[in-house]
């Protein structure tokens, strides 16, 4: 596909982006124990570097909410941020060889209830952690998505706890944010061509910038605190930016903790990356398919870079690629233009970045949640049966209530039991007319139908007709053809005719 084709739509894209990026960076950073730096790194590799090598057009890459505890355990351990930079690079290293290997093949094996379900949490979670910062409440820092916060408080009680520090400016600026985001939205203007290519996330940002300002001016009282707007980290001159950057130091390489991190990084942030670029995929309305191999190889490459010159690990993020692809973005210039956005407005302009307030930014969040998880959506998952609705609602509220990856894990094995129990009543199918019977062996048919075969064949009655046809059947598993030899050795002394059609070497 022309990168350049569709720039009309990547462009916008590609701000709204920067906008939801720029205060997760640097609040992924700030929970994992890391320099704010760091982050912002990580968000530039992420969207240049992963964003150019990536097969994906419209998921979006850069640190993980998903990482932070395990950063910050890692860096703990090390004892050095600097030690802990080198594992992100032999991490990169791991997940390069699993891309070269094709162990992305792993990520279509992921049930899609569960990935709905996980879509549908992410959404929910921006809505409901961006309740304090609408509120003028920031003790919890942009990013996080788990229900135990670093304050020990969770997800509610911090709603609870932002209603006793209320900030009227905040929530003035927050609610005219997101009126300016839906007005974008609209018909109205959707309808006016020059206006409906500029972004309403932008629009908003900068009216909350202007409001607070103007708050500043005429009524103090409402102008937000210094806590309430963005920190990027400032520097004097151009000269001065190499004090906020790390390099990594290897001397710890020939420790046992050394290589268990830099594995473990590998291996969640590859997981991670799969389950977001399947996610993505299932949202582009273009319905394309990321090369999910390639996707690794992109990821490691990222990883590797993003850890020699100081940033945080990277990987393919959901929140970032659906406020994308909700902002119609068509190819992947809209990923490798927001991480451009984060290099040059962060080192050109970082005192006007640091206006912005959170609540601003909150609204811009409200509404790509909302985007994630619209009532339509589990009304078709309702639509398609418990079998696909409770893995769905099960994924949902084990991430709500842990983390992604303890939620996605349990959505996971929610979904298998479901598709094993599904496989288990329909592989074997049993009709009865006047004495006589029909088993047909439908699909694949394996040790776990093996169960039910033998409970449909033990309550056959003496003297029966019994045809076993497997014509349809594409396998069978030999512990299958056991119980059916061992059928027909009984079926004598019983008095029971027996034939076999569409079967070989039984």
């Amino acid at each position: 596909m022309n990168l350049t084709a569709h720039l009309s739509r990547d462009i916008p894209a590609s701000i709204v982006v920067f906008l939801v990026a720029l205060p997760l960076c640097l609040g992924i950073a700030l929970a994992s124990g890391a320099p704010l730096f760091s982050g912002l790194i990580a968000g530039i590799v992420g969207g240049i570097i992963v964003g150019s090598l990536s097969g994906s057009h419209v998921s979006v890459s850069g640190p993980a909410a998903g990482l932070t505890v395990i950063v910050l355990n890692a860096i703990s351990d090390m004892g050095a941020f600097d030690l802990f930079l080198a594992t992100v690079v032999v991490a990169g290293v791991f997940q390069l060889i699993l891309g070269i290997l094709k162990a992305g093949v792993i990520g279509y094996y992921f049930p899609t209830a569960v990935i709905r379900g996980m879509l549908a949490a992410i959404g929910l979670i921006l809505i409901l952690k961006q309740i304090p910062h609408a509120l003028g409440y920031d003790a919890d820092p942009e990013g996080d998505q788990s229900f135990i916060q670093p304050d020990q408080e969770n997800t509610f009680s911090e709603i609870l706890n932002a209603l006793n520090h209320l900030s009227p400016g905040a929530m003035i600026i927050c609610a005219i944010s997101l009126s300016i985001i839906l007005l974008f939205e609209s018909s109205l203007i959707q309808r006016i061509k020059p206006l409906s290519k500029i972004p309403g996330a932008l629009v908003a940002v900068i009216a909350g910038v202007g409001l607070n300002e103007l708050f500043i001016l005429v009524a103090p009282d409402l102008a937000v605190s210094s806590e309430h707007l963005v920190n990027i980290p400032v520097t004097d001159s151009w000269g001065d930016l190499s004090t906020l950057i790390t390099f990594p130091n290897f001397s710890a390489i020939g420790t046992q903790g050394f290589w268990i991190t830099a594995l473990t990084l590998a291996i969640v942030a590859s997981i991670e990356t799969l389950l977001s670029i399947e996610a993505a995929d299932k949202l582009d309305p273009d319905r394309r398919i990321t090369p999910a191999s390639k996707e690794l190889r992109a990821q490691g490459i990222g990883n590797m870079v993003s850890g020699f010159i100081g940033g945080l690990p990277v990987t393919a993020v959901i929140v970032r690629s659906s406020a994308n692809i909700a902002t119609g973005a068509k190819t992947k210039m809209s990923a490798i233009l927001h991480g451009f956005l984060l290099l040059a407005l962060v080192l050109a302009i970082p005192q006007i970045l640091n206006k912005i307030p959170y609540s601003c930014l909150a609204a811009v969040l409200f509404f790509v949640g909302y985007k994630l998880t619209k009532p339509s959506l589990f009304r078709s998952m309702y639509a398609k049966g418990w079998n696909q609705f409770l893995p769905f609602i099960i994924t949902i509220l084990a991430i709500l209530l842990t983390d992604l990856l303890i939620g996605i894990t349990i959505g996971m094995v929610v979904g298998f039991a479901f598709i094993i129990r599904s496989n288990y009543r329909s592989a074997v199918n049993i009709t009865e007319r006047n004495g006589h019977y029909m088993i047909k062996l439908l699909k694949d048919v394996s040790f776990l139908n093996k169960a039910v075969l033998i409970d449909k064949l033990s309550k056959i009655p003496e003297g029966s007709y019994v045809l076993i046809n497997g014509q349809k059947a594409k396998f069978i598993d030999d512990d299958i053809r056991d119980v059916l030899m061992d059928f027909r050795e009984n079926a004598q002394s019983k008095n029971i005719t027996l034939t076999f059609e569409g079967f070989s070497n039984l």
